[in-house]
């Protein structure tokens, strides 16, 4: 069965204006691409790879209300890590997780999302959201392709069981258990010396396992936090730097120049992901500044120019964290530009990458993801023609393609009763 889409405008091959697709792949990209046993026209719009989340916390998604039943007020970073194992104890069950997460998954897979990197807590003797989510990974793949993180919310070594067990030997466990990548949380340990051990650890078990890295790191406004410094070293000396990823590195936006670009240089020379949660970090930190209030984000600008790998994630969907959250990347895209300064006619033309090419390589897939020849026929439609137009619009998703089938498809907003444009 070969389908031929037509009059598309496609992200990264100008000019081109037809997709072939034979067999769920893609068999050519260009123009007058002839015969097809089924022709889809889209009418001029805009089509580029399926949105990828690089960092969303499916376990937590719409627990808000649960968390503030529980004492969750401030909306605060530190309120909610330590108010979160209340509600592992009290409330969480598996079926609680999967239910909640299923909802969080297709709000985003409905809003153009086809690959979610779910960080995972493991900070529970029993894993019950890991247990969830390495179900859910199995049950919603024709839809979504879920890597599931090993991630220590509570720490690595502040976190430990009445017998002993330290948060370091349930992500081992998780590991085993099937989770795809090491997470960690430097900046949460009691004092640097358990941060800088606990990034050790990671880089141990990612060799140990082969496994991928992603580790909150020195997501706080305190500009002394460097364990991105570290976790870049390991992975550099290791080999490992493209297959390890810094989340948040809020602090980095407040060190200074001098440190700053040093580092930019030993980030290009490692090939560290970078993933920043604009929406999330803007709305978290910056709460000890009086005024002049920190904007809460890494430096995207400087490290997009530098050629460090940088994307965008969702972090949080109505949870004691984040109230808001809707799985919509494009709102996070949105922020992201406009807290980064990043609005110049190239950046736009290329501002899609953050949550789409960069994404994949940050989830390590990028040899699988893309429009291109003989790659899984995945993308998504929107309601524009440009980068340009759909960004400064924020449009909607319109149609999301997986191995060449529709997941979804809708008309374009359509009016009952039309403004006369004649009339002015």
């Amino acid at each position: 069965m070969v389908k031929k889409f037509i009059n598309a405008v496609i992200y990264r091959h100008p000019g081109a204006d037809e997709i072939l697709v034979e067999d769920g792949k893609f068999k050519a990209i260009g123009t007058n691409l002839g015969e097809a046993d089924e022709v889809i026209d889209l009418e001029g719009k805009f089509v580029l790879p399926p949105y990828v989340d690089s960092h969303l916390h499916l376990d937590y998604v719409y627990t808000l209300s649960d968390m503030a039943e529980i004492g969750a007020s401030s909306g605060t970073l530190f309120e909610a890590i330590e108010l979160w194992p209340k509600y592992k104890n009290q409330r969480m069950t598996i079926d609680s997780v999967k239910r909640l997460a299923k909802k969080g998954i297709l709000d985003e897979v409905s809003q153009g999302t086809q690959y979610i990197r779910a960080q995972t807590d493991v900070t529970d003797p029993e894993f019950k959201g890991l247990k969830a989510l390495l179900e859910l990974r199995e049950e919603m793949k024709d839809i979504v392709d879920i890597q599931v993180v090993a991630f220590p919310q509570n720490g690595m070594y502040a976190y430990r069981t009445e017998d002993g067990v330290f948060g370091r030997d349930l992500v081992e466990e998780a590991l085993k258990m099937g989770a795809d990548v090491v997470g960690g949380i430097p900046h949460y340990e009691p004092a640097r010396e358990f941060g800088e051990k606990s990034v050790h650890d990671i880089v141990n078990l990612a060799v140990k396992y082969d496994k991928l890295i992603d580790s909150h790191t020195d997501e706080t406004d305190d500009d002394q936090a460097r364990f991105v410094e570290l976790l870049n070293a390991l992975a550099w000396m290791e080999g490992i730097g493209e297959k390890t990823t810094a989340s948040h590195i809020v602090s980095f936006g407040t060190n200074n120049d001098a440190y700053v670009y040093r580092m930019l240089d030993w980030f290009k020379k490692s090939g560290i992901n970078i993933v920043s949660n604009p929406t999330e970090n803007a709305y978290l930190q910056g709460r000890h500044d009086t005024s002049n209030k920190f904007r809460g984000i890494t430096r995207i600008k400087d490290l997009t120019e530098a050629g460090v790998n940088v994307s965008f994630g969702q972090d949080s969907i109505n949870d004691a964290w984040y109230p808001m959250g809707s799985g919509n990347l494009m709102n996070v895209l949105d922020n992201g530009i406009h807290l980064a300064q990043t609005m110049s006619h190239a950046e736009v033309e290329r501002a899609f990458d953050y949550i789409t090419y960069n994404g994949a390589k940050t989830l390590h897939i990028h040899n699988e993801y893309g429009i291109e020849e003989g790659k899984r026929a995945n993308f998504i439609v929107l309601d524009g023609d440009s980068a340009w137009d759909a960004i400064r619009r924020r449009v909607q998703v319109l149609a999301s393609v997986r191995d060449g089938e529709f997941l979804f498809k809708k008309k374009a907003t359509e009016f009952d009763v039309a403004l006369d444009m004649d009339r002015f």
